[in-house]
C-alpha cells in the first residue's frame, strides 16, 4: 500500500484534526456509491480507510513514523544487534551472540504490533544464548531445552497458538454482510465472511487458521471495527443522516431520494418544511441483535452556490412586506 500520508494528502506533521478532515473530504469523493461506473472505486476507498485507520490511531502512527511498521501495519524486521545487519561482532563476544547481545521480537495482537527487545544472558565467550532461548519460549510455548545445541522435543510442539488480527469494514458491509480478503502478518491471505449486523469490536474466529503445531493449528481471532461513513452516523441501532434539500423543495414540498444502508428510498417532504426537521424511516437503520434500528434523516436547507438576482429581489420584498422573527422566543 502507498504511504498513508500520501493517500490522505496530508503533511507528516498534520494534526489529528487535519487527518480527520482530509479523510472525510476524500471519503465523500471516493465512496463507491459516488463512483458506480469506476471498477477501481472500491479498491481506492479501501486504501483510504486503511490509511485513515493507521494514522488516526496515535500508537500506530508513531510506530509507522519510527519505521517499526509499514503502511499495512506489518512490522519491519530490524535484525539482531550483533553478527547480523552490519557492524560485525562485538569484540570478545564470540561470533556475534555475546552475553550483551540484543534480540528483538514482534508480537501481533488486539493492540496492533509490539516490539520487545531482550538482552542475552550468561555465556562468557561461549556466546550467551540465554536471551535467544527466551525468544524461542515466546515463539513455541514452553520452548527449547537448555544446553549447547538446544534440542526441541515433540511435546514442545503441541496444538498451535491462536493468532490475533484486526480488520475494518464499512458500515453498509457490517449491516448487510459481505466477504472480504484479509492479509495476515505471515503473508497468507484468507477470505473472511462478515455476518450481517456484526457489532463494532466483535470477534470472528476462523478455526485452524492460526499458528501450526504438531497436533493441529490454532485459530485466527479477527476483531472487526466499523469504519466511519461519509454520510451515515451510527447511534446504537439507529442511523442518522443529514438530508440536504433546496429552498423551493422546503417551501413547496417534494419527493426526494434518500440513501439508506441498503438501497435508496423515496421520501415525501411536506410544504413549509424547516431545517432541522427529522424524518424517521422505520426499519432502515442497523440490524442489531436487540432490534432493527431506524434511519433518522434530518433536513438541511441548502441555497444555490451562486447568488441569484431574482431570489435576492424576492427576499428583499419579503423582508419589507412580510417580516417575521424566528428567534422571537429566544
Amino acid at each position: 500500500m502507498r504511504d498513508p500520508y500520501e493517500v490522505l494528502g496530508v503533511d507528516r506533521k498534520a494534526s489529528a484534526g487535519d487527518i480527520k478532515s482530509a479523510y472525510r473530504k476524500l471519503a465523500k469523493k471516493l465512496h463507491p456509491d459516488a463512483n458506480k461506473n469506476d471498477p477501481k472505486a472500491a479498491t481506492r476507498f479501501a486504501e483510504l480507510n486503511a490509511a485513515n485507520e493507521l494514522l488516526a490511531d496515535e500508537d500506530k502512527r508513531k510506530a509507522f513514523d519510527r519505521g517499526e511498521i509499514d503502511a499495512e501495519g506489518k512490522p519491519r524486521f530490524q535484525g539482531f544487534g550483533g553478527g547480523f545487519g552490519g557492524g560485525g561482532p562485538r569484540p570478545g563476544a564470540g561470533g556475534g551472540f555475546g552475553p550483551d547481545a540484543n534480540f528483538e521480537s514482534f508480537n501481533f495482537g488486539p493492540e496492533g504490533f509490539t516490539r520487545t527487545t531482550r538482552r542475552g544472558r550468561g555465556g562468557g565467550s561461549g556466546g550467551g544464548f540465554g536471551g535467544f532461548e527466551d525468544i524461542l519460549k515466546e515463539a513455541f510455548g514452553r520452548g527449547a531445552r537448555g544446553g549447547a545445541g538446544a534440542n526441541f522435543e515433540p511435546e514442545d510442539f503441541g496444538v498451535g497458538t491462536d493468532v490475533q488480527a484486526e480488520m475494518s469494514v464499512s458500515l453498509p458491509d457490517a449491516a448487510n454482510g459481505s466477504t472480504q480478503r484479509l492479509h495476515l502478518p505471515n503473508g497468507k491471505d484468507v477470505d473472511v465472511k462478515i455476518p450481517a449486523g456484526i457489532a463494532n469490536g466483535q470477534q470472528i474466529r476462523l478455526k485452524g487458521q492460526g499458528m501450526p503445531g504438531q497436533h493441529g493449528a490454532g485459530d485466527l481471532l479477527i476483531t472487526v471495527s466499523i469504519a466511519p461513513h461519509p454520510l451515515f452516523t451510527l447511534e446504537g441501532a439507529d442511523v442518522r443522516l443529514e438530508l440536504p434539500i433546496t429552498l423551493y423543495e422546503a417551501t413547496l414540498g417534494a419527493k426526494v431520494r434518500v440513501p439508506t444502508l441498503d438501497k435508496p428510498v423515496e421520501v415525501t417532504i411536506p410544504p413549509w418544511t424547516s431545517s432541522g426537521r427529522t424524518f424517521r424511516l422505520k426499519g432502515k437503520g442497523f440490524p442489531a441483535k436487540s432490534r432493527h434500528g431506524d434511519l433518522l434523516a434530518t433536513v438541511r436547507i441548502v441555497l444555490p452556490e451562486n447568488s441569484d438576482a431574482d431570489l435576492d429581489a424576492l427576499m428583499k420584498k419579503w423582508r419589507t412586506e412580510k417580516p417575521y422573527d424566528p428567534r422571537e422566543a429566544m
